[in-house]
């Protein structure tokens, strides 16, 4: 039999007698588009594309400072933890709710 817990509460989901949902994230670099210019057409990409290859078995260039790889993310969670994840699904209000005393 499969177990679920919640990921953010910890409670136990029972099939059949709970509701549980799931919540998937990726997180990948966002590329923002470049206008093409005459230059870049005439360009040699080839090249480029040879030369990076080199510095990268060289050890030159280390592969995870190119881009970032994707992330994907999965969760478990309870109704009452996913009614509180799609109202703030960035933990704004818990980051504000800090209250320092004025000594």
């Amino acid at each position: 039999m499969l177990h679920v817990t919640c990921d953010l509460c910890g409670k136990e989901l029972r099939p059949g007698e709970d509701h549980h949902y799931v919540v998937k994230m990726e997180v990948f670099a966002a590329q923002d588009p470049a206008e093409i210019t005459e230059a870049d057409l005439d360009e040699d990409h080839m090249e480029a594309v040879s030369q990076l290859l080199r510095e990268m078995e060289d050890g030159l260039i280390d592969e995870d400072e190119l881009d970032p790889p994707r992330q994907n993310f999965r969760y478990d969670l309870c109704a009452d933890c996913r009614t509180k994840f799609a109202r703030d699904p960035l933990s704004r209000e818990s980051v504000q709710k800090f209250d320092f005393s004025k000594n």
